[in-house]
C-alpha cells in the first residue's frame, strides 16, 4: 500500500477504533489466530456494514477489505479508495478484477478480508451460500485463512457483540469445493458455538452441501 494511503487508514483507525469500543463493546476472542506477517485471507460471516470496522479493530495490521464497486464510486469513494478496500461488483458473476486485485494484495504479503456470502444477511438462515473466490484467492497464492463468526448485535451499549477467530487452515491442492466447504462448515461451527442460545434458535442452518445440491436443482 502507497505510504499516503497508510497515513490515512492508521490516521482512520487510531480516530474511530477507541469510538467503536466505547459504543458497541465488542467481545473479541482468537485474535491471536490472525498471523503478525505475511499473507492472510480472513473470513467469515457478514450481517452489517460496521463489520469491516470490527475485524479492522482486531488487528494492529493494515486490512484490504473487498467491498461493493458502489461504495468506490459513491459520494464517500475517495474514502474506501484512501484506504485500499477492493471494489467487487456484485453484479458480475465472476470478479475477476477483484480476485486478481487481491491475489496481488496477497503476494505483497498483506491482509485481505473477505465476506464469501457476498452480501449481508437478513434471512433467517445462519449462513447464506460461499462464493468461491476466497478459497481461490487462498490456493492461488497459499494463504492461510482465518476464519471468524460475528454474532450479537451493533445495538449501542448492547455488550453483546462478538467476534470469534478461528485457527488458521490451508486449502492446499483441494478441490475448490472441498476447501470452500471446510471454510463454510468452520464458520458454521464458531457461529452455533458462540453465538447466543436466543440468537441460534431464530436461524435455520443449511449445510454447504445442501446449499450445493439446491443450486445444481435451480440450474
Amino acid at each position: 500500500m502507497k505510504k499516503h494511503k497508510t497515513f490515512l487508514y492508521r490516521f482512520l483507525r487510531l480516530l474511530f477504533a477507541p469510538l467503536f469500543r466505547f459504543l458497541f463493546r465488542p467481545e473479541i476472542v482468537g485474535k491471536e489466530n490472525i498471523p503478525v506477517s505475511g499473507r492472510a485471507v480472513i473470513a467469515g460471516n457478514h450481517k452489517h456494514a460496521f463489520d469491516p470496522i470490527l475485524v479492522d479493530i482486531c488487528t494492529k495490521r493494515i486490512v484490504h477489505t473487498l467491498a461493493k464497486k458502489e461504495l468506490h464510486d459513491g459520494a464517500f469513494g475517495f474514502i474506501f479508495r484512501g484506504v485500499g478496500t477492493i471494489p467487487v461488483d456484485l453484479h458480475s458473476k465472476e470478479n475477476k478484477a477483484a480476485l486478481a486485485a487481491a491475489v496481488d494484495v496477497l503476494r505483497g504479503g498483506q491482509v485481505v478480508n473477505v465476506s464469501p456470502e457476498a452480501k449481508r444477511n437478513y434471512t433467517d438462515e445462519l449462513l447464506l451460500p460461499f462464493k468461491y473466490g476466497t478459497v481461490s484467492m487462498a490456493q492461488k497464492t497459499n494463504s492461510p485463512i482465518v476464519p471468524y463468526a460475528i454474532s450479537g448485535d451493533y445495538k449501542l451499549f448492547s455488550n453483546n457483540l462478538k467476534i470469534v477467530f478461528g485457527e488458521p487452515f490451508y486449502t492446499d491442492d483441494r478441490e475448490l469445493s472441498d476447501a470452500n466447504s471446510e471454510l463454510y462448515h468452520r464458520v458454521m461451527k464458531l457461529l452455533i458455538e458462540n453465538m447466543s442460545q436466543s440468537e441460534l434458535k431464530k436461524k435455520h442452518i443449511t449445510t454447504f452441501e445442501e446449499w450445493s445440491r439446491k443450486n445444481e436443482k435451480a440450474s
